[in-house]
């Protein structure tokens, strides 16, 4: 073809080719709609479910496969599909596996809104969602019903830090053909080794650690099986939960300190926890590397580490209008939601009415995330914040 004389058409079709042999430490950042192709027979063979080759940006790209080839070699698995946020992950997976008449089993200390999306498909999906003591362990074979499809857990519990016992759990749902899926978000895939104790599938709200630094949502699926990996996709394209080259690209670059930055911020909370633990005003701290927080044995067993979020129950003596006026006296602590990052959170939690396993209403819970601030500048923040409680 003839070169187009038109400076408009030649910017909109260069043919300049950049010279190979470039190389840096980044991860180069491929942002895509439209994927083109060389042939017509290219495009009508292409394959969207597979990592190796690319169809269109929502599938996608270099960046993105990259990032979901880093996250399943975290966790152990070999697969991952990215999603919008930790949320949109867990809906991914509900979507994949349940349909109408199926039962699902989820325990009182879930997230949130994991249980608010439980809630939703029961009521307009007909989908049979029911509430299981996170400590039931090997119990949970006498919930299990012949179209029970999932089970979800957490290890530990969000806010109420419970550690069930998954591989009992694993081995309850295996034996009814149920599948078990874990957030894993708490250890980052670092520190509880979810497919070597049994799970199927793992959700990570990758807006956490991996992100770290409280400037992006994100959310991960991970597998080790191919055949849920197909179903998982499936449910991810017509869901259409696309991930932007750019924030994959910001995880990548996270990716390198995670470690880091996860065992210095465990570290930090346990010189926190500690503290807290002495003071007259502190009824219990909440950590599973407590000997009083439910399944410390568990925990003991299973991880190899912790992170920095835990929670603290004050003395029944403190009202809420009083621990909300220590959080609002707090200097370093900021008050916000998520975690993960460098700064350090300080959240009141209401534990929900229709939770049947918990029995500590009258003390306040407040949940804390450790940062990468030093820990002695934290504690004396907490002290003289605590001066304001009376």
């Amino acid at each position: 073809m003839k070169r187009p004389v038109s400076k408009q058409t030649r910017i909109n079709h260069s043919d300049y080719v950049a010279p190979e042999g470039f190389d840096a430490f980044p991860e180069p950042t491929y942002r895509a709609s439209t994927v083109l192709f060389d042939s017509v027979d290219a495009l009508r063979s292409r394959e969207w479910i597979g990592r190796d080759s690319y169809t269109y940006g929502l599938h996608g790209t270099p960046t993105t496969f990259t990032l979901e080839a880093q996250l399943a070699e975290i966790e152990g698995g070999r697969h991952a599909v990215l999603a919008p946020s930790g949320l949109a992950a867990i809906t991914i997976v509900d979507f994949a596996f349940l349909k109408s008449g199926d039962d699902v089993l989820i325990p009182e200390n879930i997230y949130n809104p994991n249980r608010e999306l439980g809630n939703w498909l029961s009521r307009d999906f007909g989908i049979h969602v029911r509430y299981y003591d996170p400590m039931i362990g090997g119990r949970i074979a006498g919930l299990l019903r012949d179209n029970t499809r999932l089970v979800w857990a957490e290890t530990p519990g969000s806010v109420t830090m419970e550690v069930p016992d998954i591989p009992a759990i694993c081995k309850a749902a295996h034996e009814k053909g149920a599948l078990v899926v874990l957030d894993n978000t708490w250890s980052a895939g670092l520190a509880f080794d979810a497919f070597g104790h049994g799970a199927d599938v793992v959700v990570q709200a990758v807006t956490k650690y991996q992100g770290g630094a409280s400037d992006l949502l994100m959310g991960a699926v991970i597998t080790r099986d191919g055949e849920l990996f197909r179903r998982i996709c499936m449910a991810h394209m017509r869901l259409g939960m696309g991930v932007g080259a750019d924030d994959a690209y910001l995880v990548l670059r996270s990716l390198s300190s995670l470690k880091v930055r996860f065992e210095k911020s465990g570290e930090s909370a346990m010189t926190v926890a500690h503290w807290l633990k002495n003071r007259a005003e502190i009824h219990r701290v909440l950590h599973p590397a407590f000997p009083d927080c439910p399944g410390h044995a568990i925990f003991k067993r299973d991880f190899t580490g912790a992170s920095g979020l835990f929670s603290v129950l004050f003395n029944e003596l403190y009202t809420e209008e009083q621990t909300d006026r220590f959080l609002e006296a707090l200097k370093l602590f900021r008050m916000g939601f998520s975690w993960g990052g460098t700064h350090s959170l300080a959240v009141p939690y209401r534990i929900r009415p229709d939770r049947r396993d918990w029995n500590l209403r009258q003390n306040q819970l407040i949940r804390f995330y450790i940062g990468l601030e030093d820990p002695e500048d934290l504690i004396a923040d907490l002290e003289q914040a605590m001066e304001t409680l009376g």
